[in-house]
């Protein structure tokens, strides 16, 4: 399935959206879950596909937003917008697709039930959230969670799997910096809150 895999990826990559506007990627998706004979539920711009039953369930995710960044590659896949999928997003939902893909061939050896969450808005703006808000989580409830991501110091043709949470959050802190004013003939009788948020 390499092939295949690596066309769906270049498909995706030229028409990379940022957060909440990844209706082009939804639409593509919906194409290629269509080719394999699936049910999908929107959610917002994202999509989720249940399949097999069972017992436990393991949900598999790949997020599908682009970022607002000017691609400079000259590739035939190059990016038809001003958006680029820097950070391998068209890979992870190819991932997913060919996840989607070996489980139906392989559907008479599955014991459980697998769902594909392809999330929408993971820069920064909460999409996962928002489709927890939404229900992904219930109807199958998820046994177990893998998240998809590339990553380049993985050597090529190995994964990597940790138990537990991996890359979970980004944080922001807040900071307050009071300074205080001195003469110029005497700067180290001030405190500079230029070179103290430094």
């Amino acid at each position: 399935m390499k092939n295949w895999l690596i066309s769906v990826r270049e498909h995706l990559h030229k028409y990379p959206e940022t957060g909440y506007k990844e209706f082009k990627t939804q639409e593509i998706l919906m194409g290629y879950l269509d080719e394999l004979g699936l049910t999908y539920k929107k959610i917002k711009t994202g999509l989720v596909v249940d399949l097999g039953t069972g017992d436990k369930t393991v949900l598999v995710r790949a997020d599908i937003d682009g970022l607002p960044i000017l691609e400079k590659n000259d590739v035939p896949y190059k990016s038809t917008n001003n958006n680029m999928h820097a950070c391998g997003h068209d890979a992870h939902v190819s991932m997913g697709l060919t996840v989607a893909k070996l489980l139906i061939k392989n559907k008479n050896q599955m014991h459980g039930s697998v769902k594909l969450v392809f999330q929408p808005a993971e820069e920064g703006l909460g999409g996962a959230e928002k489709m927890i808000e939404d229900g992904v989580l219930e109807n199958p409830k998820p046994d177990y969670s893998l998240s998809i991501h590339v990553w380049n110091i993985m050597e090529v043709g190995k994964f990597g799997i940790t138990s537990g949470p991996a890359m979970a959050a980004s944080s922001t802190l807040r900071i307050t910096v009071s300074g205080k004013g001195a003469h110029g003939a005497q700067p180290h009788m001030s405190r500079d809150p230029v070179l103290a948020s430094a």
